[in-house]
């Protein structure tokens, strides 16, 4: 009994609350049929106020709009790939010998010259070996020397002559080494440039491979970018190219491609390309962002309309709309355009439109075909 009851408590409410969701979508009804209807009034009450104006009325309104007449103009179609900058002369030098860092010429921003003299490695041993050859040195040659007067005399035998000659000989080159060395010792520029960056103090050791000075040449550059293998047959070395960098707006180069890859990489199907800068007073700087500007299309003689125009069809054709005069009034048309190449806001038209034709360019989203159109100057 208990359970009878419990279920007919629930079936009435239920059915309460179903009857109450009714009630109110009753009422959402009615008010928004009222807001409808306040809606129509003032609409009416609008075009009555503009049908009291004689330039309106609601059979003569011809919507506004711009056009822009075809004719024949340049479209160029760019390829824009963000490249690296790099320095052509860009050295991590190290010293050719095994040493200790005896003296460092040179600060951190310094501009040095070709074969400046950067660091010095401690070479008192080597000296001191060269002290002593030296001194030897001239005890051979005063040797030689008699030993030739002698032998040219016919005195003393050929073998005393060649042994005195063969030892000068040999101290000679054994110095010419120790100076060889004491050359190595010296670390100096291989090229006119700036110094970045010291790896290395006083007192330290140094040894060949491990970098002492980082050295950069700020004049010459160099941008690298990968393009797309697709780009192979109409991108080659010589083309001109506009190079820019977003942290300098003003400053833009145009010069030729001075390489491009020969090797398609496997990872990515791009090739490489490279353009060389004289770099204005070293104001770019390695590594910052730069976009290569490549014009791979030029069409002299194209109709060109702002891309923001052209709709697709259900049949992914796209079309335009144009001015069409008809009696002494003018009419939207849509017009079927077959498109080309597209560049920013601009696309190419290939085919679909004629020369002197007026495209709507502005209100072209208020309009359809036969609606009476007022071109704005």
């Amino acid at each position: 009994m208990k359970k009878i009851l419990i279920i007919a408590l629930v079936v009435i409410i239920a059915s309460c609350s179903s009857t109450d969701r009714k009630d109110e979508i009753k009422e959402e009804i009615k008010g928004k049929k009222k807001e409808i209807a306040n809606l129509k009034k003032e609409i009416s009450e609008l075009e009555d106020e503009l049908e009291a104006d004689s330039t309106y009325s609601k059979e003569s309104y011809h919507v506004p709009v711009r056009t822009k007449i075809m004719h024949t103009d340049t479209f160029k179609h760019l390829i824009e790939v963000n490249g690296s900058v790099e320095a052509i002369n860009d050295a991590f030098i190290s010293p050719e010998m095994n040493g200790q860092i005896k003296k460092v010429y040179i600060e951190e921003g310094d501009r040095v010259s070709k074969g400046q003299l950067l660091v010095s490695l401690n070479t008192s041993v080597t000296q001191k070996g060269i002290e002593e050859l030296e001194t030897a040195l001239d005890l051979a040659n005063t040797m030689f020397k008699k030993q030739k007067e002698l032998w040219n005399q016919k005195i003393g035998s050929e073998i005393q002559f060649l042994q005195a000659k063969n030892g000068k000989e040999s101290l000679e080159k054994k110095l010419e080494t120790l100076k060889a060395q004491i050359a190595m010792a010296q670390i100096k520029a291989p090229f006119d440039g700036i110094v970045d960056e010291i790896y290395v103090q006083e007192g330290e050791m140094a040894s060949p491979g491990y970098r002492v000075v980082q050295l950069v040449d700020l004049s010459k550059l160099k941008v690298n970018a990968d393009l797309s293998e697709h780009y192979l047959s109409s991108i080659k070395k010589g083309d001109t190219v506009l190079v820019t960098f977003p942290a300098y707006e003003k400053i833009e180069y145009r010069v030729p491609i001075s390489r491009t890859g020969n090797v398609v990489k496997l990872d990515n199907r791009t090739f490489t390309i490279e353009v060389k800068l004289q770099n204005k007073n070293s104001q770019l700087k390695p590594n910052i962002i730069s976009i290569i500007h490549i014009n791979d299309y030029v069409n002299d003689t194209a109709f060109v309309v702002p891309s923001i125009i052209l709709k697709r069809a259900v049949n992914n054709e796209f079309f335009l709309f144009v001015a069409e005069k008809k009696g002494d009034e003018y009419i939207a048309k849509k017009t079927y355009v077959k498109t080309g190449k597209s560049f920013k806001d601009q696309t190419e038209i290939k085919s679909g439109l004629k020369k002197g034709q007026q495209v709507i360019v502005e209100g072209y989203n208020t309009v359809s075909t036969g609606t009476k159109i007022q071109i704005k100057k």
